[in-house]
């Protein structure tokens, strides 16, 4: 008798938290649980947008005007990094020597630290793929309408200069593949969440989150931290959790600020700018490469002009050109 009102007492509670999430969708119900990561829920889940077909492109690559980085060598570190010899990650990272407050003048292009270079060949060493790189985003980060092209369209690769070809060939099968960690919606909380976690590949393991499960199965030796655009308040929280997970599994975590400003602040790029100075991650800057585009590259409040879509997929692999180089041991 006890098990049965209990049975229906726990039916109750479900119903209602149903019911409750479909007329309240900001509401969190998960936020007192030890040790659980609470759900940002996203205010409205956008469409997709609209694919440009790969004839539209330019011939060539359009040079970001910051797109030279400045290495500093390394004569001590030898080629054969051994799990022993290198040095895991400092709990107080060297800040960039830039003002968060200024980040709108930042760089296009990441600079990758010392630090970082150091945690890229532990990642290595504890059997990271050199060859394979993450993205954590949201709708802007769909491959039909980012990178996919990379992997799909050998034509739009042959128009790129030299050094992106080889880019896109160290990192090929990135670029199209299916992940967990990228699903319109998604946030910062999102990405710990298990049950955010669609699992379409079916690859992950029960109770795995989208974060977790991405790092496990692709094993990737570069993360580019893409979300923003649904941004809450706690998610900073998450976003510095995320960080500390992706740079334990020996990853390069890369911020990224985004074209919108949908909060109407610029609070969300100034978060961003803030943790990456705090912390000493790369950071790339797509914000400050289509402020020269009509509606500074906006088609609507929320999605990228045509041009500002082709702005964002060269630029995103000139990043992750940018990264990769300057992560190699000289």
């Amino acid at each position: 008798m006890i098990a049965l009102i209990a049975a229906y007492v726990a039916g109750l509670a479900t119903a209602f938290i149903i019911t409750y999430l479909a007329l309240n969708p900001g509401w969190n119900p998960l936020p007192s649980l030890p040790g659980w990561p609470p759900f940002q829920f996203a205010t409205a889940t956008p469409a997709v947008p609209t694919l440009l077909p790969s004839s539209t492109l330019t011939s060539t690559v359009t040079p970001l005007p910051t797109a030279t980085v400045t290495r500093t060598p390394r004569p001590t570190q030898t080629n054969t990094p051994t799990a022993t010899a290198t040095p895991t990650l400092t709990s107080t990272p060297t800040p960039l020597p830039l003002d968060a407050a200024q980040w709108k003048e930042w760089p296009v292009l990441p600079v990758v630290s010392d630090e970082l270079r150091e945690v890229y060949q532990r990642g290595l060493a504890q059997g990271n793929n050199p060859r394979a790189f993450s993205i954590l985003g949201d709708c802007q980060s769909q491959p039909a309408v980012f990178l996919g092209v990379y992997d799909e369209n050998p034509d739009v690769v042959a128009q790129l200069p030299p050094n992106l070809r080889e880019t896109v060939a160290q990192f090929a099968g990135s670029f199209l593949r299916y992940s967990p960690a990228v699903k319109d919606g998604t946030t910062e909380g999102a990405l710990l969440w298990w049950m955010w976690n669609d699992n379409y590949a079916g690859q992950c393991v029960a109770g795995e989150s989208p974060l977790e499960c991405e790092l496990r199965v692709h094993k990737p030796s570069i993360v580019f931290i893409h979300v923003g655009t649904h941004f809450g308040e706690r998610n900073r929280i998450y976003l510095n959790k995320i960080i500390d997970r992706v740079l334990e599994h020996g990853a390069v975590p890369v911020l990224v600020t985004k074209a919108d400003n949908l909060e109407q602040d610029e609070y969300i790029n100034r978060s961003y700018a803030e943790v990456a100075q705090e912390r000493g991650l790369p950071l790339w800057n797509f914000f400050a490469s289509v402020q020269h585009l009509p509606n500074a590259g906006m088609r609507d409040p929320m999605y990228l002009s045509d041009e500002a879509l082709i702005i964002h997929r060269e630029g995103a692999l000139q990043a992750l050109d940018a990264v990769w180089r300057q992560v190699q041991i000289e």
